[in-house]
């Protein structure tokens, strides 16, 4: 009977430690290529419409350490990339993965990047 106890309690320990880690972390998930473009696609749109000079964004990834990327996009306090436009178009999946690139190549990342 004991056994039988052990093995139950540890069946629901693993289950419940699997989806902790299936479900932690609210901006996990995105696609960091795709984020790449999509974060130059904004851009590109917001310099047609005239909003700004450089079809360039704003921020590269490297402006900002990986909490203030985390931070900027848990409050959707996207201001400081103007084109608010464009930005509040973009769907929750673009979002993620326009976050993934940043968060990945941000300045206190192992690969920080600038935007060319």
């Amino acid at each position: 009977m004991t056994r039988k106890m052990i093995v139950l309690v540890m069946a629901v320990f693993f289950a419940v430690v699997w989806v902790g880690i299936s479900f932690a972390g609210s901006l996990d998930g995105g696609n960091e290529r795709k984020g790449k473009y999509t974060y130059r696609k904004v851009f590109n749109s917001c310099q047609k419409r005239g909003e700004v000079e450089s079809s360039s964004p704003v921020l590269s990834p490297s402006d900002k350490t990986m909490a203030q990327w985390e931070r900027m996009f848990t409050k959707k306090d996207f201001e400081d990339f103007k084109c608010s436009v464009e930005w509040s178009k973009l769907s929750e999946s673009d979002l993620l993965d326009i976050y993934a690139y940043l968060h990945k190549h941000a300045a206190d990342s192992p690969t920080p990047a600038k935007c060319k």
